[in-house]
Formats: C-alpha cells, structure tokens, sequence
C-alpha cells in the first residue's frame, strides 16, 4: 500500500500542530498589557496546556483500545482549529473575563495537540521504512519548521498591523489545520498493534522498566525545551530589553530554526542517538546558565537561541532511543512517552512563571536591582531561567542511568 500521502498529511500535523504551541508565547506580553493577566496565569495557560495534553496521552495509555485511534487522527486538526477560533473570540465571547476564555481555547486545542503527539509518532513508526529513527526525526523537524513560520508571521503581523489585532492572527493560523484534516480523511492507515513483548508477554517487567526510564528522559529533556519555547519571546523583550520584533526573530525564531535544522541534520545524517542525548543535555544546561548570569543583552540573546540546537533531539531522542532499545512498541508505548513530555513541559514553564512573580516582588529583587542597575523584574526573569538549569542536569543523570540498564538487560 502507498503511504506517502499518509506520511504527508503527518508531516502536515506537525508543521500545524506548532500554533498551538507556538502561538501563545508569543501574545503573553500582549495579554499582559492589554488585559492584566499576571504573568503566573500566564504561566497557567501553558501548565493547562500541557496538563490537557498529558490527561489525553494517560487517557490513551489505558484505555487506547476501547479509541478508534484512526478516526482519532483524522479528526484531532479540527479540534484544532475549533480551539484556536475560540481563543480568537475571546473578547468577544467573553469581554470581561479574557483569561477564562483564554482558558477554554486552550484546553480546545490542547486536546488535538494530545492526539498528535500520541498517534502521529507511531503512525510514522508503523509505515514501512528502511530507518525510521530518520523518519522520526524528520517529522519532529518540521514542528521546528511550523514554529519558525508562526514566530515569523506573527512578528510580522503584529509590527504591521499593531497588537490589537491579535484575534484576527489566531484566525489565519486556526484555517491551517483543516488542509491537514482534508489529508488524513483521503490518505490510509497502516496498522498499529504492538508487539508481544509490549502485550505482557515473557519480558514485559524488563520493558516496563524500560520504557519509566525513557519516560524520565523524555520528562527533563522536554523541561529543557518548553521553558526557552515558551518564555524566550517574554525574556528577551523584558529582561533583556530588545525590542520586541527584534528579538522574537532573533531569539524565538532562531530558536525554532535551530530546533528544526538539528533534526533535518540528524535525520540526514544521524546513527547514534545516545551521545547527541548527551550533548544535548549538556549543551542546554549551559544556555540556561548562560541567559540567568550574562548581563550582556547580545551573549544572553544567543545563548536562548542555541537552547533550540541543544534541545532539539531531546525530544524526538528519546522516542528513537525507546524504539531503539524497545522495537514494536505500541500507541499506547507513545502515550506514555508523551505523557513524560507533558509533564515536563507542564511543571517547568509554570515553575518558571511563579519564580518570575515571586522574585519580581521580593525584597532580594528589590536590593538587587539598587546594586546592578536591572529593574527587578529582569532580575526574576533571570533567576526563572538559572532555576531550569537544574532540569538537564538532572536529565544527564537519567540519561546516565538509562543507557546503563539497557546495557545490562538485553530485551
């Protein structure tokens, strides 16, 4: 059977999938501004976000076979767009209370967002392939890709036509997903059962350990990422001072282009997951570093934007690794996986938001910005950023610990 459309409609889901992501970040400073949100609700809307994803991805890990997961995949980019249009409504649906209707578009598209990590990996995973950690890659490269293309769009819009006109942004990127829903309904399905070993069978204790420590890898790993994707446009532009077009191309973007080129290289020309995890790991630990302490704008810039070529494998990593060490796993393997994610993803942009807030206002901040001259929320900004170096350091540890088992157990 001929696949290719198939794997075009989820190279698709993934290219569209990045305004969920990608998208919000982006208005933080403008919801700031314009509404009042504070920035820990701010940081609400991302742990909601991810928490959505991750009740979809556990839901799915139990209870996968009582789902039709192919008409799951067909119809998760109208969820999409349905969620993204009542994100752009907001003021109109619910003039005064922005942030519950912020709220609610959220867990919309958050729940298709859910759906796409869980099924579109295994999709790729079940077509036949000669490396499918090549095509794995290649499909989280174009996450990179649809993210870059959003932070440019945007950027652009707003400058031209002002922050105020945010609703009518959200709308163009709400349209998107329904070509790749159109895709999925007219391309066909390969089979996605799981093998033996992931059913229960002779070696299930040695894979279910396993896969909870790729699942811990996947956890710090997308700490690493989501943190800078979520909070870089916000940090440039309030802790760094850059203007705000400016640094959302020169920092966001380029975080998202890196994040995408590192993964078309790696699938070009990759063989061995478990150093690039390494090097990953290692590489956004010091970015982190980097951002918190440097006082020069220009050094802490590129260091937000090299967190996306360090982090970029992290992710998709850790599935090649898991399928690697664990091959025929199943949906509801990739769930799991994707529950790890989330989770990370949920706990370290938040952590990072309310350290913002409590710093901002503390007295530390206060007789810290007399001594350096830096007001005190960049003050808070900064220490957001030094705490989430502790999440790759850990992940080092994980990752240490992982590779160690499966070299000692032979599944």
């Amino acid at each position: 059977m001929n696949y290719k459309r198939t794997k075009l409609a989820c190279y698709s889901a993934y290219v569209t999938m990045a305004s969920a992501f990608s998208l919000p970040p982006l208005l933080f400073v403008t919801f700031h501004d314009m509404y009042g949100v504070s920035y820990t609700l701010l940081g609400t809307l991302v742990l909601t976000n991810f928490c959505t994803q991750l009740t979809v991805d556990l839901i799915l890990s139990f209870f996968s076979k009582y789902f039709n997961e192919k008409f799951l995949v067909r119809v998760m980019p109208i969820i999409t767009s349905c969620g993204l249009a009542i994100y752009a409504f907001t003021p109109v649906l619910f003039p005064n209370s922005i942030f519950v209707g912020l709220m609610i578009g959220t867990i919309i598209f958050s729940v298709s967002a859910g759906l796409s990590e869980v099924l579109v990996s295994p999709v790729v995973a079940a077509i036949p392939s000669d490396n499918h950690g090549r095509d794995m890659s290649f499909l989280h490269s174009l996450f990179g890709v649809g993210a870059f293309s959003v932070i440019v769009i945007s950027t652009l819009f707003l400058k031209i036509f002002g922050s105020e006109n945010w609703s009518w942004l959200t709308l163009i990127f709400a349209a998107f997903p329904l070509i790749t829903a159109v895709l999925f309904m007219t391309s066909p399905m390969p089979d996605m059962t799981p093998s033996e070993a992931s059913k229960g069978g002779e070696k299930s204790k040695k894979y279910t350990v396993g896969l909870a420590l790729c699942v811990a890898c996947i956890f710090f790993g997308s700490c690493a990422e989501n943190t800078m994707s979520n909070w870089s446009s916000g940090f440039v532009e309030n802790a760094l001072g850059i203007d705000k077009a400016i640094g959302d191309i020169l920092g966001t973007a380029m975080f998202a282009i890196l994040l995408a080129l590192t993964r078309m290289v790696y699938a070009k020309f990759g063989k061995s997951i478990t150093p690039v995890l390494f090097i990953g790991m290692i590489g956004a630990a010091a970015c982190y570093l980097v951002a918190g302490i440097s006082t020069n704008a220009v050094v802490a810039l590129i260091s937000c934007a090299l967190t996306g070529m360090f982090t970029s494998m992290l992710w998709p990593g850790a599935l090649i690794f898991m399928e690697e060490k664990l091959p025929g796993a199943g949906v509801a393997a990739y769930a799991l996986m994707a529950s790890g994610g989330d989770l990370g993803a949920s706990i370290a942009p938040q952590l990072m938001g309310i350290v913002v807030d409590k710093v901002t206002i503390s007295s530390f901040a206060a007789d810290l910005a007399t001594q350096t001259g830096l007001t005190a929320e960049q003050i808070g900004m900064k220490s957001g950023m030094l705490l989430t170096t502790v999440f790759p350091l850990i992940g080092i540890i994980a990752l240490a610990v992982t590779v160690r088992y499966f070299k000692k157990k032979s599944i």
